[in-house]
């Protein structure tokens, strides 16, 4: 089987993961920012926080996206642990952030154990401008290795930026990160290895996954957002005869 999608809370989803079974983590977490104000960001739902007035869809909300500064920081040490454990020896992490979680996500990496390796940029060209104000173009991939880079089990020379526009036709989920960006970012697992997304949202990293060649397991908490990605998994890997994902 290619991949395997979990349903339902990513720890729990995570505990039964065996050691040393998966080859990167790759995963887009609820951001819990999205706020100037603590009060902004913990009672808000996802979609007051990342969809602008104007927008020309209505996508469905998203568990998790209240938690407070602290508690989010200790939340996301909690699964980059399990991530690490069920992670090989100089597998890699790659987590994505905003500017404002930043700071808490490389805490939370290193307080997981993960050897913090640095941090690339996802360039966003179409961002609206803000007037007397920098324009905040840009998402973070925070990155580590559990243990020393093995330049020699995966040897590729991936960039440290990628611009792409938010998917728009045929755009699903809120917060969609383009497939080709994660394409690239997938490269990162050897060529037959398993990348895991604790946060499957509508499936991209494991479509990705699939075009690459890697095989995939994911965990998705919110039904509707399992049941797309749920479909959008089968599309991407059409030819493989199964009666449907694990279920959990």
């Amino acid at each position: 089987m290619p991949y395997t999608l979990h349903r339902g809370d990513a720890l729990t989803a995570l505990a039964g993961i065996p050691d040393n079974s998966v080859d990167a983590v790759i995963t887009d977490p609820p951001y819990n920012s999205g706020g100037r104000t603590s009060s902004e960001r913990t009672s808000r739902s996802a979609r007051a926080k990342y969809t602008s007035a104007d927008a020309e869809h209505d996508l469905a909300n998203f568990p998790g996206e209240n938690r407070d500064q602290r508690s989010y920081g200790f939340w996301l040490t909690l699964l980059l642990t399990e991530s690490y454990r069920a992670t090989v020896e100089s597998g890699t992490a790659l987590v994505f952030t905003d500017w404002r979680q930043l700071p808490t996500t490389t805490d939370a990496l290193q307080a997981a154990g993960w050897t913090w390796r640095g941090i690339a940029s996802w360039h966003k060209p179409v961002c609206r401008p803000q007037k007397g104000r920098l324009k905040q173009s840009c998402e973070y991939i925070v990155w580590g290795t559990k243990g020393p880079v093995d330049a020699n089990r995966n040897p590729v020379y991936l960039p440290g930026l990628y611009t792409a526009s938010q998917p728009r036709k045929g755009r699903v989920h809120i917060t969609q990160k383009p497939v080709e960006v994660m394409q690239e970012l997938v490269k990162i697992c050897p060529p037959g290895g398993t990348v895991l997304d604790p946060f499957t949202g509508s499936g991209t990293t494991g479509v990705a996954a699939l075009r690459e060649g890697r095989q995939f397991i994911g965990a998705e908490l919110f039904e509707h957002y399992g049941d797309i990605a749920e479909q959008r998994l089968r599309n991407a890997h059409p030819h493989v005869n199964f009666a449907g994902p694990a279920r959990d």
